[in-house]
């Protein structure tokens, strides 16, 4: 492990500083599935997407929660895009439990070497379960260069909100295309495994573990937030110091594939998580999540 640590910090670090050199770096993580394509054109794409946890990086809830969301995301000939999204817990109280609103713009400096970066808000209902209603916004960069034999990519993320933390996901992949077609002459199978890295802070493990795991976990079927903090700090068992600390928090690899047809991508993967550095209710050990994704995208 050590090894693939050590290789993938300096593969990002040589991509990002020679980006750093030219422009602010930044980046995207909404809008397409995980199929190693890109939209060049201008385009609407539509998306639906079912999972069986939410994840918030790297950490889950004491329970499981499986959601569905949909998203919408307008891409200019430019690189400049705008999208919305909307997600439901399945079996929580609310009728919708966040609404995302954002915009960024893309950019490539080679036929390898590309980027994106964006701004999100989030709009969280009080009474939902999820581990992000703490947060508030997000600003991301991402940078990724492709080096033929395998892609990497740096992605910075920083969390306004309740509190404040920043995060950095390394990840590489592999990207195969079927030679051969499924039913007709236009379609074709993507196979993208890869492996990931998250470190940052989590300061947002305390608000969450005071406003909402605590009562989840002694109401189960209500999922709404307590209303109020309960008032013995050693329950809780957070280390605020040691959660503002940038650590390692999540080693992960992912098994997706996607069947793909000039307009529209249908997505089955499977990603395994290996949390690290846990703390506060949020006690998580290993974890499996399954997806569904679907796009139509309308040039």
């Amino acid at each position: 492990m050590k090894y693939f640590i050590t290789f993938i910090v300096l593969t990002t670090y040589l991509s990002s500083t020679a980006l750093a050199d030219s422009m602010r770096l930044q980046g995207n993580t909404a809008g397409v599935a995980d199929t190693g394509s890109t939209v060049r054109k201008q385009s609407v794409s539509v998306g639906l997407n079912y999972g069986t946890d939410e994840s918030f990086f790297g950490r889950t809830s004491a329970y499981r929660y499986p959601f569905v969301s949909g998203d919408v995301i307008y891409n200019s000939k430019n690189g400049l895009f705008v999208y919305g999204s909307l997600w439901k817990v399945l079996g929580s109280i609310p009728t919708a439990d966040e609404a995302d609103l954002g915009g960024g713009f893309s950019y490539k400096f080679s036929k390898r070497f590309r980027g994106e970066a964006s701004y999100t808000h989030f709009f969280i209902n009080t009474q939902s379960p999820i581990i992000k209603s703490s947060a508030t916004s997000d600003i991301n960069i991402k940078n990724s260069y492709d080096w033929k034999l395998f892609k990497t990519t740096a992605t910075f993320d920083y969390l306004i909100g309740q509190s404040s933390d920043c995060f950095i996901t390394l990840n590489a992949s592999r990207y195969f295309e079927s030679n051969w077609s499924v039913f007709d002459d236009k379609d074709y199978l993507t196979f993208t495994p890869s492996v990931s890295l998250i470190l940052g802070t989590q300061n947002f493990v305390q608000q969450y573990t005071k406003d909402q795991d605590l009562f989840n976990k002694n109401n189960p079927n209500k999922h709404t937030p307590p209303p109020s903090p309960n008032p013995d700090p050693e329950y809780y068992n957070v280390d605020a110091g040691r959660n503002s600390q940038f650590n390692p928090l999540n080693y992960s690899f992912k098994i997706p594939i996607a069947y793909n047809r000039p307009h529209y991508t249908f997505e089955a993967s499977y990603k395994y998580g290996l949390p690290v550095n846990v703390q506060g209710a949020l006690l998580n050990s290993h974890e499996s999540f399954f997806n569904l994704t679907f796009y139509y995208v309308f040039y």
